[in-house]
């Protein structure tokens, strides 16, 4: 099972994130947009394993105290365009002490630094000044009340994430 653990948005910053992919769009941009229901910011990244259990009782370990986050920004890796989020020290703070608890308890995680970012729109081509792109950075901002342990699966239509279960605030 391809597992990774994410915060999922409110259905306001979705609305806002697509509005920003369809902006991207009718500026020219063609590229793959993530689908709405995928949105979401990977906390840590385990890949295939067997044993989603033993990654809910390491989560389940790490104590959760609400926050909130802002989008922030807004890039691009090469050919992959994102949404950033505003500099959180709760965020990452909960991060490292998420990627501890999943290294105590033997389970293997990607281990590049995190980079808090909301994947948009994948294999992007942009034929004028992306600088076009970045002058509108989105806004909103949100409660964290939860972090999912999500499955991905490829489906005829592209990617399918399901979550497979949470842990929820204090």
């Amino acid at each position: 099972m391809r597992l990774f653990i994410a915060i999922r948005f409110e259905e306001d910053i979705l609305q806002t994130l697509a509005r920003l992919q369809f902006e991207w769009k009718a500026l020219g941009m063609q590229g793959h947009a993530v689908p709405l229901q995928n949105l979401h910011l990977t906390l840590a990244f385990i890949g295939e394993y067997g044993s989603p259990d033993a990654v809910l009782d390491a989560m389940a370990t790490v104590p959760l105290t609400r926050f909130s986050l802002r989008l922030g920004g807004i890039g691009n890796f090469g050919d992959l365009y994102w949404a950033g989020i505003a500099e959180n020290k709760a965020l990452s703070d909960y991060v490292r002490r998420l990627r501890r608890a999943l290294a105590e308890h033997g389970i293997p995680y990607d281990r590049k630094r995190f980079s808090p970012h909301i994947t948009l729109i994948r294999k992007a081509v942009f034929h004028d000044s992306v600088d076009r792109l970045l002058r509108n950075p989105p806004a909103g901002s949100m409660e964290v009340t939860s972090v999912a342990l999500m499955s991905s699966t490829r489906g005829k239509n592209g990617m399918l994430y399901t979550r497979v279960g949470s842990v929820e605030a204090d």
